[in-house]
């Protein structure tokens, strides 16, 4: 197979190369802190309306409605959390209560307690 000479380029201009330095460099996406996936649970009269209350959705009384999957009254919710300490309370219809199973406590600007949930 014979190949032949291909016609030369006119050259309209010359092309500027850019002062920067041309190495490419990647794409680099901000990761968000590290979290952790925190199942919060608490028992409850079946029927009972359970929500989850803390730092982490600015204490909104009704942000977080917990849910009794089995029917059994043992509401749970499942949050993302980043690393560190956080306060939180249930709240059972219309009740702020605190964990009675947390071991960890701290008390609150009201003369009560929040429960602390940590995250490593």
């Amino acid at each position: 197979m014979k190949i032949r000479n291909k016609m030369p380029v006119k050259q309209v201009g010359s092309v500027k190369s850019e002062t920067k330095s041309e190495a490419v460099s990647p794409d680099v996406k901000k990761v968000g802190p590290k979290t952790q996936r925190v199942i919060f649970s608490v028992r409850a009269e079946v029927g009972s309306k359970v929500f989850l209350a803390g730092d982490f959705n600015k204490w909104d009384p009704t942000a977080k409605e917990m849910s009794d999957k089995k029917g059994e009254g043992v509401y749970t919710a499942t949050l993302n959390l980043p690393v560190g300490d956080h306060p939180y309370k249930f709240v059972i219809d219309g009740t702020w209560c605190a964990d009675p199973e947390c071991v960890d406590w701290v008390q609150n600007d009201h003369g009560t307690l929040n429960s602390i949930k940590r995250v490593t």
